[in-house]
């Protein structure tokens, strides 16, 4: 991208990507002509007039940035956002800003379906996105507890699970976070579940993003494997659901 953007001379050059047509009114959109130049900007348009979609990834030359963000900090009438001010005023300003397109893998996780996809992209194995790739070393945060434990009755299938989980029940297809507990009966499918939830006794989850200390208590069903809608958990379940 760098390289691509030495090469046109470039002002500004944008990292966008192709989204579904549906998905489009999502992002800032950019319309370009056969040399890839951006003529026009569109932020989450109604109706949009293409797919190419910013990725907020952004290469400027650093004196025009400099003097854009500081003219736009006077702007008492500005939204100060790249999209809504900052790439419109260097287009009205006809400064050469250029599309470059990203072949990659790349996930907005703007939505709770489109969060959840990315986590189960990292389990199927299926793309780009290879947490376990040697040359591509991921660094985070390391969290000091115990290390994972599964217990003797206890199912996993096909998940990841991070330090400090204790599983008693039954999990697949999911990705666990730190600190994350369920227990024995508990039935776990095609979740997301945030650091220190917890899954009761013979509770269900099913297709569901499970937030950070939630509790679904004992018993209690959210979610179903026969949808396409995925549930946001954000707050404690407690009886029947």
């Amino acid at each position: 991208m760098l390289e691509y953007h030495k090469k046109n001379d470039a002002d500004l050059t944008v990292a966008v990507r192709p989204v579904p047509w549906e998905e489009a009114p999502r992002f800032g959109i950019m319309n370009v002509d056969m040399n890839s130049r951006i003529y026009e900007f569109q932020e989450k348009p109604a109706e949009p007039k293409s797919n190419l979609a910013s990725m907020g990834i952004y290469i400027f030359d650093w004196k025009l940035l400099r003097q854009a963000l500081i003219d736009d900090a006077a702007d008492a009438d500005s939204e100060h956002d790249f999209g809504k001010n900052i790439i419109p005023t260097l287009l009205a300003q006809e400064k050469r800003l250029f599309a470059w397109s990203f072949e990659g893998y790349w996930k907005d996780v703007g939505t709770i379906d489109s969060l959840w996809e990315a986590n189960m992209d990292l389990i199927d194995h299926n793309d780009e996105l290879d947490l376990g790739d040697p040359s591509w070393k991921i660094y985070t945060a390391d969290i000091p507890t115990l290390p994972h434990f599964v217990a003797a009755n206890a199912k996993v299938e096909h998940c990841y699970i991070n330090q400090g989980a204790v599983i008693h029940g039954n999990v697949k297809d999911s990705v666990l976070f730190n600190n994350v507990t369920i227990e024995a009966g508990a039935d776990v499918q095609q979740c997301v579940l945030m650091p220190g939830c917890t899954v009761k006794k013979n509770a269900k989850a099913y297709r569901a993003i499970i937030a950070d200390n939630v509790v679904i208590e004992e018993g209690c069903t959210v979610g179903a494997l026969d949808t396409k809608e995925i549930k946001l958990i954000a707050h404690d379940v407690k009886g029947d659901n």
